[in-house]
This record gives structure tokens, sequence and C-alpha cells, in this order.
């Protein structure tokens, strides 16, 4: 092969295709697809992606690629196919698509570097590499490629003998620990001792432990917490040669320090079994298709997904769980573990770059079957797929919001249809748009209806907080939910409150004139922080001090409104002054490992209450936890957003779920401002059937989805005028070129009518079947792509937007 095509990394129209390049003669029937490598492009040298190599090219006068980054490739094949497929769903550049399936580690600044897989394999490998590695088992790549042919190198990779690694300069360096070897035989130790001077006690101590254990090589570290000697003896025997020091990698395993319990598979229910049937027969047949798996909280979901990878596994195939980023709880990575030990890979946010990055390289390495992670975690580069799983199917967090806008579920159905293998999506309250799918048939609707041992869904009870204020109580916390609470107090139980915060923040007001306190560069409201007494804008990051009077009027009068878990805790502990609380929330859970030591905690019993936001809300099973009280339920409905009835149905049947899992009854309690809304009335009453016929009744006679496709356009300038010229233009454009059925919305100022001192418009698509869209829009991005690169003008496509702001 002579030529390559390569994805350049500039993110603009006019390089969105491939660019053909010479392959230089050392590296031709090297070089293969899905490796990145440096090319020459105009006056500089920028990475690439080589998705083709050929024979003949068109072009004539061609540059040569100059560096190869990898030896094998990053991208498999199938994964290539997957970045030109979201390329087209996405309207996204195609090197965006093919960065969003890397790990971060290999976006940034790195050095590579050649190591041995293990010492024993100097022996094996090719004779020209040998020479290096005699003092060492990692050597700096420049060293080698100008002596070695890549080919050579590449061989020895494939045999297994040595590999590829990259070091990142500021971050996601590969871990290693220093290893001391005994380089003498033990024959000869004898004779060595006997050479030490009498008082170099600690040496002697040193090489007697080699002689007792009759250990060749030992961890530094362990060396010195067995002998009790400082490290200077070591040094001393490495300066006589009798010892020998040299690094080894080890992959950083965040779950090192935990012994995971083995676990067995349980026996199904009747209910189960028919769930899981055809999912196994779909595994057995090697047919694709999509189940919906609908079953209530606590009915033994994870059971059937676990039972499911066993069958895939056995088969010699590989499983991909997809978990919320915030339900990626010790207790989720625990019960793969202990299922399946180590074929488990975890990717999640709470792992650093380099972490990440030697979970990535054990998938790659085909060293692990299973990958449990969030949304990014769909990339992993399996090459035999035998089953997707996505958990909590309905979760918001499943899309990316900025490019390439994609949905987890969207690539997974696409890949598993390459793989011909089912994908299972869960949830106990699925999206409107899934459970409209599987009533149509396009889905196939598997059903768990009872909780697992037949235990009732814990009882609700809706308190309207108007009343409360009108009988005089003017706290957060309603009577009943007080009393219950003093109730589990007594009896030892566990409680759970929840604070809906999404969509609500702490803003400051003045009580005399009624202003409030915005953002300088976005027309929204600043956020109070108590620490520091700091106001915040949660989309900038502009910070100001709080006043002590009105900027308008002078009045001293002047507060913040809002709830935030600090407040309630405060208000907690004057009410119940002997319960001890944990509270969970961005402040108490930054730091690294956090969340999982509070949820430890919590679960050894050392707290009675425990209150949080969001993150509670999900995969949490604790089995003394009897009360679950969600203190504002309503703060979602009020968004300018269709889904907002939607996600709270959701939000509060995932939170009472929490409640009464094992033994021990549970009971919930909302308190609501608008008790009589039919999301907060069905939820209490865990009918999804009647709240889907309500949703879907209003949704078809506002023309949204699952009855109709969105798509928006947001555009966004630090000039108005600019900004409603442009989104007038397109609005035009649009009416002009797609069908009369297709309604088109604007221009319209968006909910947040300015971010960062850039207005900002927007225009929505609702269509039902536009075969031109796709064009019209590539046509458009196509026609500002001038301004947008040198006036500073932003256009966003969402094809499928999950929220309006």
């Amino acid at each position: 092969m002579k030529y390559a095509s390569v994805i350049v990394d500039v993110p603009s129209m006019q390089t969105d295709r491939s660019f053909d390049y010479k392959i230089p003669e050392e590296w031709q029937g090297f070089l293969t697809p899905g490796m990145r490598v440096v090319v020459p492009f105009g006056p500089r040298k920028i990475q690439g992606f080589v998705v083709e190599t050929k024979e003949h090219s068109d072009f004539k006068r061609l540059k040569s690629i100059t560096e190869c980054l990898d030896l094998t490739p990053c991208l498999t094949k199938e994964l290539l196919q997957v970045g030109h497929w979201l390329t087209e769903k996405t309207l996204c550049f195609k090197i965006s698509a093919f960065q969003a399936m890397l790990p971060a580690a290999m976006k940034a600044k790195y050095e590579k570097v050649l190591s041995l897989t293990q010492d024993e394999h100097l022996l094996n490998i090719s004779d020209q590499l040998k020479p290096f590695f005699q003092k060492q088992s990692q050597v700096d790549f420049k060293e080698i490629e100008q002596v070695v042919s890549l080919k050579t190198i590449q061989k020895d990779i494939e045999n297994g003998y040595v590999e590829l690694i990259y070091k990142v300069k500021q971050k996601g360096n590969k871990k290693r620990i220093k290893m001391i070897n005994l380089n003498v035989s033990f024959s000869e130790l004898e004779d060595k001792m006997n050479n030490i001077p009498v008082n170099a006690k600690k040496q002697l101590e040193v090489l007697q432990y080699f002689k007792d254990n009759e250990v060749k090589t030992i961890t530094l570290q362990d060396l010195l917490a067995a002998t009790n000697v400082s490290d200077a003896s070591v040094k001393a025997l490495i300066a006589k040669e009798i010892l020998s020091e040299k690094y080894q990698e080890v992959y950083r395993d965040p779950y090192q320090d935990r012994e995971f319990k083995k676990t067995n598979a349980l026996l199904l229910n009747h209910e189960q079994q028919q769930a899981i049937k055809p999912i196994l027969s779909s595994i057995e047949e090697n047919e694709h298709h999509v189940f919906l798996m609908y079953g209530v909280t606590g009915s033994g979901k994870t059971e059937v997904y676990l039972q499911s990878i066993e069958e895939v596994l056995k088969n010699g195939k590989e499983a991909i769980v997809l978990v919320p980023e915030i339900s990626l709880t010790p207790q989720m990575v625990n019960r793969f573990k202990g299922r399946f030990g180590s074929k488990v890979a975890v990717l999640h946010s709470g792992l650093s770059t380099g972490e990440k990055y030697d979970e990535w390289r054990k998938i790659q390495r085909k060293e692990v079957q299973l990958v449990v992670g969030a949304r990014s975690a769909i990339f992993a580069p399996f090459e035999n797929l035998g089953m997707i799983i996505i958990d909590e199917e309905h979760e918001s967090s499943y899309k990316q919001e900025e490019n390439p806008r994609y949905h987890a579920r969207d690539v997974a159905i696409y890949r598993a249809r390459n793989h011909r293998c089912p994908v299972v999506l869960g949830s106990a309250t699925p999206t409107l748009e899934s459970f409209a799918r599987a009533q149509k048939g396009v889905y196939k609707l598997l059903s768990l209806k009872e909780r697992v041992n037949k235990r009732s869904m814990p009882a609700v009870d809706i308190v309207d907080m108007r009343e409360e204020l009108r009988n005089g109580n003017r706290s957060m916390f309603s009577t009943s939910l007080i009393e219950k609470l003093t109730e589990r107090l007594e009896k030892g139980e566990q409680s759970v409150l929840f604070l809906n915060k999404r969509g609500y923040s702490s803003f400051v007001m003045c009580r005399d004139c009624g202003f409030v306190i915005q953002c300088p560069h976005c027309d929204i409201s600043l956020t109070y922080h108590r620490f520091g007494q700091q106001l915040k804008c949660h989309y900038c990051g502009h910070e100001e001090h709080m006043p002590n009077v009105c900027p308008e009027c002078q009045s001293e009068h002047i507060r913040f409104f809002g709830t935030g878990t600090q407040r309630v805790e405060e208000e907690l502990v004057k009410v119940l002054p002997e319960s001890r609380i944990i509270r969970m929330d961005v402040d108490t859970t930054g730091k690294k490992g956090a969340h999982e030591k509070l949820l430890t905690k919590f679960g050894n019993k050392e707290a009675d209450i425990l209150l949080g936001t969001q993150m509670i809300a999900k995969g949490l099973d604790f089995p003394d936890v009897t009360l679950v009280g969600v203190l504002t339920a309503d703060t979602m409905l009020h968004l300018p957003d269709f889904r907002a009835s939607e996600k709270t149905f959701q939000l509060l049947t995932q939170v009472s779920g929490r409640a009464g899992r094992h033994e021990l009854p549970g009971e919930v309690i909302i308190q609501t401002y608008t008790p009589e809304h039919y999301s907060i009335q069905l939820a209490s009453q865990y009918d999804y059937d009647a709240f889907y016929e309500q949703e879907m009744f209003l949704r078809k006679s506002h023309a949204y989805p699952p009855y109709y496709y969105l798509t928006l356009i947001t555009i966004s300038h630090p000039e108005i005028t600019k900004v409603v010229a442009v989104t007038e233009k397109i609005v035009q454009y649009l009416n002009r070129n797609l069908s009369n059925t297709t309604k088109i919305l604007g221009p319209v100022a968006s909910p947040i009518p300015r971010i960062k001192d850039r207005y900002r418009y927007q225009c929505m698509v609702k269509y039902k079947r536009e075969n031109n869209l796709h064009e019209t829009l590539r046509k458009i991005i196509d026609h500002f792509q001038q301004e947008m690169s040198s006036d500073d003008l932003a256009i966003t496509i969402d094809l499928s937007p999950n929220t309006m702001m």
C-alpha cells in the first residue's frame, strides 16, 4: 500500500474530508487504518487518523507522512465506521467523532516509550531490539525508531513481547514500582555474605531475607517492610552489584485496596425467567434485537443483566454495560466485580486520566471481556461484542451536550446491529420515546411488574406545603415528615432526604424593591454560595461579594432565597438535635473517593439520615432505609422544557424506590406546592401506564416527541443585531427548503438569552418525515462557515435536543 487517506485534526468544514499522503518506504505494509499519524498540513505538522490505505491516488504531488504515532491501531475498523456514521447522524466533523472515542490521555502531549512486557521476553525479541533492553526494560521510542524497522517492532508487539506506551507529559503517566533483584545465585550468596563487614548488620539482614525466603525479585516497599531496614542499606548492596534495581509497570487499579466477595447467580423468579428467555435466545441465535426491560424499582433487573452477561462471556464474546454517571456507585461496581472478577474494566469520571488510560488499554489488549462505564464507554474497542446493556435508559446524561452530540442509545443500537447482538434498555420509568417504540413493536417489551420476593412498593404520602403555611408551619419540613423522622430515630432505622435542586438555585433578592442580582455577562441570576459569602454565575464563572445593601434602592432587606443542602442540614439539627446526618452534595463529594466513603459510612449505620441532591436518587440499596422524604418535588416542573413533567415523574419514582427494599416496609413523603399536578399524583401511585397515556395525549396535541422529531438550532454572537439577522436568514432558508408539513418555530431569544457576553437566539424544527433536513442543515453550516471562523459567530445544531435551554 503506497498511499494513506488521513482525516486531519483541523475541525472545520473545508478540512472535513480525507487527504492523501505518501506512505514512506519503511512503513509500507505496516501502516493500517485506525492508526494516528503526524502529517505536514500547510506550514505546520498536525495529527490525523489513517482511514484507508490504497495502491493509487488521484493526486500527483503528494507529501509524505512524517511520523507514525501508533504501532497498533487505536481505532478498530468497526469504530472507524461508527465515526463516519456519527458524522452523518450528529452533523459533527469527522475528527471530533474519532477524538470522542479515545481516552483523554491519548489526546494530550505525550512521549512514546517501548517497554518489555515481561523480563523473560528479552530472549524472544528480535536481535535488532535486544541491545536496547540489556540494562533497562523501557526505552525512549525516539532512540529506537531511527535504527530498527517499524515492521520488526510491530512483529514483536503482535507476539506480545514488547508494547508501545504513551507517557503523558503533564499527567497520566504509567504507574511504576521499584523492584529489587538478586544478581547472584543462592550458592554464591553465602560467599558474598561472608565478605560483608560484620558491622554492616542491616546489609546482612537484607541478604539473609533473600536466602531464607529463596526469593529472586521483590518490590522495594515489601523488602523494606519485611527487613525493617532503610533504603540506604539496599543502595549499598546495589553499589556492590549483589542486588540490582529496576522499575516495573503496574496498572493503576482504582479498586486494588478492595476485596470483592465472589457472588453466585441467584435463582430467578417467574417474571425474571420470562424476561431473560428472549434475551438468551437472541444471544444464542446471534440476532440483533432491542429489548426494553420495563421493571419497577427493586424488581431484580440487575440479576437478569448479570446472568445474560454470563451467557455472553461463556460464548467467548464481550459485553458493555452503561450506567448513568451518578449511579456508578461502589455498590454497582461491587455487583459486577463480585460476579466477574478481573474480567471487568470500569470507566467513569471519578478515575484519574491515568486510571482511565489503563482501563482502556486492558480492553484494547483483550485482557477484559466486560466494560461497565458511563456514556463514553459505548466506544470500548471490543471486536467481538455479544451484548450491550443500558441501565436507567431514561437518564439524560446518556446524551452528550457538546460535539459530537450523540446519544449513547443510538450508538449502542448501531454497534449491536453490526455485531448482530441484542441491546437491553432497562428502566422503571422509560422515556416516552422508548416506551412508544416498544408499544409499536420496534423494541421488544419485557415487563417486571413486581419487586423481588413480592415486597410491596412503599406507601406514598403527598403533603401540600401551602396548607402547612396556612397552619403556621414556616419551616421547610412538614409536620408529618418530622414525626416520621423522629419515629425512625427511635426505632434505629435510617432515612433518606432528597432535595431536588435541578433548575433551582439560591438567588439574592431585595425584599423592598424586588431587585434580583444578575450576572453582568449572562442574563441569569447569580447563585448564592454561603462559603465566603460569594455570588457566582454557574454559566461563565463570574464572582462577586454579597452586598450589604440593595444596589438599586439601598435597602438593607436584601437576602438570599432558595434552599441549599447546607441550610437543610442546619434546620434539621435544630429540629432533631440527636440525629446523625451525612450530607452528600457537590461540596462534600468533591474529593476523589469521598462519594464512596460517605456511602460506606451510611451503610455501616454511622448515620441516621442521608441528605443529598440528584446523586442519591439512584442505584442505592440499603436494608435499613425505611423512609424517603422529598423536600421540593416541583422545582423542575416549572422549567421551560416540554419534558419537565416526565423528568419529575421519573425522579420521584426513582427516589421512592430507595425505601423498603429489604425486610422492613418503606414509606415516602413528597412535599410539594402543586400536589394536584398529574406527574406528582401518578408518581405517588407508581402508575407509569396512566402517566404515559396522559403525557402522550399532551405531546400529541402540542406536536412534541415521540410524535414529532425535533431539531434545535442555536446562534450566538457578541452583537444582538447580528444574532437576530442570522437567525432570521436561517429561518427563511429552512422555510424555502423544507416540506410544508414541517413546522419551523422562531426566531426567538433562548431561555437564557445571554451567556459570557454572547447573545443567543434559537429556532426549532418539528418534523415527522423530512428527507431534506440533513442536507439543508449542512448547507447552512457551509454558508456561514467563513463568518464562523472569522467573525466570532457560532451556530450549534442539536438533532435531538435533551433540553431547550
